[in-house]
C-alpha cells in the first residue's frame, strides 16, 4: 500500500505553533551564514564593517552601519477592508518589519503577482496606496517586478515586498531582562476585527491599524531592550517568542490589556482568541524600568492608548494575572488561526 503523503495545512502560515513547526523544516536545508546575524528576527542583519555610509534618504545617521533587510508576501482577504487595503499593508509591514529592528527603512522592492481579469481600476487603487504610503514615510520604492497568471491560477493579487534599512544599533527578540517593563504602543487586534468585520457583515467603527512605525519606534529606541509587531500570531505569539528567546517570564495584567470592548466583543462572538488577533501598526516592547515612564509619555504623544500591560520576570512562559486573582498562560497559537488577514 501508498504511503499517504503529507500535505500543508492552512494554519502552517498562520503564525501559530504550525507556522513555527513549518518555517524551522525549510530553514534546515539552508546553509547558515557566519557574516548574517539576527535571521531568526523580522529582519536579518549584515555590519558593514565601516564608520561611515553615506545613504540616499536625509536623516539617515552616517554612523549607522548595520543593514537591516527583510521581505514578506502578502495575501489579505478581502483586498480592501475599512483603513486600508492589501497595497497599504504590503508596504507598512515590511517598513514595520525594518523599524522594529531598530533600522530607519530606505528602500522597499515590490513584486506584484496579478491574475487575468483583475480590475484596473482596483489594480490602480492598490498601486495609489502603494505610493501614498512611500510619498508620506519618504521610503522610496526602489526595485521590482510584475507577473501575470492564468485566470484561477491566484487568488485576484499577490504582493511581495523587501525592504533594506540602516541602523546604529540592533533591537532583536531577545533582549528582555529581567526587571524589564512590558509596553503596547496602542490597542492591538484591530486589523484583525477590521478585516473580520467585513467577512461577515459585523457593523463596527473599528478601522484597521495599519500605518507605519518608524517615528515611533526611533523616538523610544534607546529605552528598548526587544521590539516586535504583533502580525501573524498576535500579541500570543510574540510575546512567547520574545520570552523564550530571552529566557525570561512574562507576566500580564488583565486590568490593562490592550484592547478595545470592541475586539472583545468580536472575539467572544466568532470565539477567537483575542490574543492571536494580528495588528499591522502596533508593536509590543520590554523597556528598561527606569526608562518606562518616559517612553510611555513619548508614545502616548503618538497614540493616547498606549500603556504599560506587564512586567519581566525569572522564569519562562507567558502568563496573565486575571482580575479574580488566579493565573492564566498564554500559549503561541495552535490550531486554526485567521487565513488570509496579512
Amino acid at each position: 500500500m501508498e504511503r499517504e503523503k503529507k500535505t500543508i495545512e492552512l494554519e502552517s502560515g498562520a503564525g501559530g505553533e504550525k507556522s513555527n513547526s513549518l518555517i524551522s523544516q525549510i530553514r534546515k536545508n539552508f546553509a547558515v551564514s557566519r557574516k548574517w546575524k539576527n535571521m531568526q528576527d523580522d529582519g536579518a542583519v549584515f555590519d558593514l564593517g565601516m564608520n561611515n555610509v553615506e545613504t540616499p534618504r536625509q536623516g539617515v545617521s552616517t554612523a549607522s552601519n548595520k543593514l537591516v533587510f527583510t521581505t514578506d508576501a502578502f495575501i489579505v482577504d478581502p483586498i480592501f477592508f475599512p483603513g486600508g487595503d492589501i497595497g497599504k499593508i504590503a508596504m507598512c509591514g515590511t517598513i514595520n518589519d525594518l523599524s522594529v529592528m531598530g533600522a530607519k527603512p530606505i528602500g522597499i522592492g515590490l513584486s506584484l503577482v496579478i491574475e487575468e481579469g483583475f480590475p484596473e481600476e482596483d489594480l490602480q487603487k492598490i498601486v495609489a496606496s502603494i505610493g501614498k504610503v512611500s510619498a508620506e514615510s519618504g521610503v522610496p520604492i526602489v526595485t521590482g517586478d510584475t507577473k501575470v497568471t492564468e485566470r484561477g491560477k491566484i487568488d485576484k493579487i499577490e504582493i511581495t515586498t523587501s525592504g533594506v534599512g540602516l541602523a546604529k544599533k540592533i533591537i532583536g527578540n531577545s533582549g528582555a531582562k529581567v526587571g524589564d517593563v512590558v509596553i503596547a504602543s496602542g490597542n492591538l487586534g484591530e486589523h484583525a476585527v477590521a478585516l473580520l468585520a467585513k467577512r461577515f457583515n459585523y457593523q463596527t467603527k473599528i478601522k484597521s491599524d495599519c500605518q507605519t512605525l518608524t517615528r515611533e519606534i526611533q523616538s523610544v529606541a534607546k529605552y528598548l531592550t526587544a521590539c516586535k509587531d504583533p502580525t501573524r500570531g498576535g500579541m500570543a505569539a510574540v510575546l512567547n517568542e520574545i520570552a523564550e528567546k530571552s529566557k525570561v517570564k512574562i507576566v500580564l495584567a488583565e486590568n490593562t490589556l490592550p484592547f478595545s470592548k470592541e475586539t472583545v466583543a468580536l472575539s467572544e462572538l466568532l470565539g477567537i482568541d483575542k490574543f492571536s488577533f494580528p495588528s499591522e501598526g502596533r508593536f509590543v516592547a520590554t523597556v528598561q524600568p527606569k526608562q518606562a515612564k518616559k517612553a510611555l509619555q513619548i508614545l502616548q504623544k503618538f497614540n493616547a492608548q498606549a500603556k504599560i500591560i506587564g512586567s519581566v520576570e525569572p522564569g519562562k512562559g507567558v502568563f496573565l494575572n486575571t482580575s479574580l486573582g488566579g493565573t492564566k498562560k498564554i500559549d503561541v497559537p495552535r490550531g486554526k488561526l485567521i487565513p488570509r488577514i496579512c
